[in-house]
């Protein structure tokens, strides 16, 4: 099914009847959860040119994911791209208020979060550290590019260092990151290819996780994925969907702007809602 008529105050209403017939919520967030935040965290547009207006001019691209994947003669232009960009999402900018009111709404409840976010925010916004499981990377860590060991490195310091000695859309070729191990470059802890480190953190995450949803195999469960697209649906979409087809007192909400759809067979547990979901959350809050 993929039709949804509510308006943000009916969708918050219906959320608000479940979580309280709820023992338990399982939040699987993706990129849409932080769109959903404002101009602030958008990728492209008055924000992107703010930034990154002097990279857009020098090298052409006009959007972060670009920036990214942009071929940089030396690894001194390209960490001046990364450090620029790590420090903007994930240590100076904005905590969105969605996930603020999110926050709040499992006050006091039992939850689990699981995201393929790497922007951190939910951490920054206060939730339990403990709740957590972003398992396609993390901004604030690096690893070695081979990689030649499962460990991973928090950045903050290098980050910082790096981004206050940028001159002209490059660092110094001394503050380049190599791994410490191996003497191989450094990169970020994003799932981007097969090298991606699952380090100790990780498992552990997952351990958590598998936890939560064993011990909850047939309680009253409300499933809320909030802005979760089609790029990578086998990591919260799917398993959501089988997970409310094998319990029958689960629920599943979808908060999902321009696209949503799910199963037939879970429709009579299921709403829903193609609303902008900071609306809907704020309500709900």
């Amino acid at each position: 099914m993929s039709t949804s008529i509510e308006t943000s105050s009916q969708a918050a209403e219906q959320i608000a009847t479940w979580l309280d017939q709820s023992d338990a919520v399982l939040i699987g967030a993706g990129a849409g959860l932080s769109a959903a935040c404002g101009p602030e965290f958008a990728y492209t547009g008055e924000r992107f040119e703010r930034l990154y207006g002097d990279f857009a001019q020098r090298y052409g691209f006009h959007d972060e994911y670009s920036g990214g994947f942009y071929p940089y003669d030396s690894p001194e232009e390209l960490w001046a791209w990364w450090t620029r960009v790590i420090w903007n999402e994930r240590y100076a900018g904005p905590v969105g208020n969605a996930y603020l009111d999110l926050r709040r709404i499992v006050n006091g409840r039992d939850y689990f979060v699981l995201t393929t976010n790497v922007d951190h925010q939910f951490q920054r916004a206060g939730f339990n550290k403990q709740r957590l499981f972003y398992t396609q990377g993390d901004y604030g860590l690096f690893q070695c590019s081979v990689p030649c060991h499962s460990r991973t490195y928090d950045n903050y310091d290098a980050v910082r260092q790096m981004v206050e000695a940028e001159k002209d859309l490059r660092i110094p070729t001394k503050l380049v990151p190599h791994c410490p191990v191996c003497g191989e470059p450094i990169t970020m802890n994003l799932r981007i290819d097969g090298r991606f480190v699952e380090d100790d953190g990780w498992h552990s995450a997952a351990r958590r996780y598998d936890a939560f949803v064993r011990k909850h195999a047939h309680d009253k469960v409300l499933y809320l994925e909030i802005g979760v697209g089609a790029n990578t649906p086998g990591i919260i979409k799917y398993p959501f969907w089988r997970q409310v087809a094998e319990n029958r007192n689960a629920r599943y909400v979808q908060l999902n702007l321009g696209s949503v759809i799910a199963p037939a067979r879970i429709a009579e547990r299921s709403a829903l809602y193609d609303e902008d979901a900071a609306k809907v959350i704020s309500k709900l809050a």
